[in-house]
């Protein structure tokens, strides 16, 4: 569980987050969504540890972020995987070397062998079996995004970041990219974050949704109850394709 408390964050004369209050659900896939320029890369990064903020704290599992020691944040970004957008794999390493970074990064002290036993095993549960000695270039997008879904969970991960996730791929891919998201979240047991702007991931995987607009937490909820809003900032965000204009039009004649 990941708590936020009352955080704030300005730029210069900008405010960009005011007062944000949420609690990030282990086991559970929390979304933080809203426009761009909502302030939802901001919120993730104070979160990482990227930027501090000027008022506020985040807690993990009850340690509070900015007052633990070099040598805890340290221990807790080792809790922490991280699926970047676009996936960033390195061009050039295999996909075996790119799983295996973070391992070699954070425990030196095992044998290549363990570290390889561990990166079969996750290429394996993203269904990737392999697919090891193969370049980045040499898959396609939406198996380059699964790889990167085992390198950020190679490390056991407590707490999981995801920043626009589908972004990218067809919307088949992207939905096969969400629900092995929330199966891997569901299955270990993590707290994941997911930054999104795609009306298919809330109502695949919203099971715990912060809608941000302009640094305010305007609404908070899951995917069944975003439906159901009278919140106009929020029904303005979900409704904003054509596709799901026509869906609200349905609903409210009553198709």
């Amino acid at each position: 569980m990941i708590e936020v408390k009352d955080l704030h964050k300005s730029f210069e004369e900008e405010k960009v987050l005011n007062g944000i209050n949420f609690t990030f659900e282990t086991g559970k896939t929390n979304l933080i969504i809203g426009q761009s320029g909502s302030g939802k890369s901001v919120l993730l990064k104070c979160m990482l540890g990227l930027f501090k903020a000027d008022k506020g704290t985040i807690e993990y599992d009850g340690k509070p972020y900015y007052s633990i020691s070099d040598e805890e944040k340290r221990e807790l970004r080792k809790e922490i995987g991280m699926l970047f957008q676009g996936g960033a794999l390195f061009d050039s390493m295999t996909v075996e070397e790119n799983v295996m970074f973070p391992l070699r990064m954070f425990t030196k002290q095992r044998k290549k062998k363990d570290h390889l036993d561990r990166v079969n095993e996750v290429l394996e549960r993203v269904n990737l079996k392999d697919t090891g000695k193969k370049y980045p270039s040499e898959i396609s997008g939406g198996m380059q995004k699964r790889v990167a879904i085992a390198r950020a969970i190679v490390n056991r991960p407590k707490y999981l970041f995801c920043d626009e996730p589908n972004s990218g791929l067809d919307p088949r891919t992207a939905t096969v990219v969400d629900n092995l998201i929330h199966e891997l979240t569901v299955e270990y047991n993590i707290t994941t974050v997911i930054i999104t702007h795609d009306m298919n991931s809330v109502l695949e995987i919203g099971e715990n949704i912060a809608f941000l607009k302009d640094g305010v937490l305007q609404w908070t909820g899951d995917k069944d109850k975003i439906f159901e809003t009278d919140n106009e900032t929020v029904t303005d965000f979900v409704y904003s394709s054509d596709l799901f204009k026509k869906v609200r039009k349905a609903q409210l004649h009553g198709h």
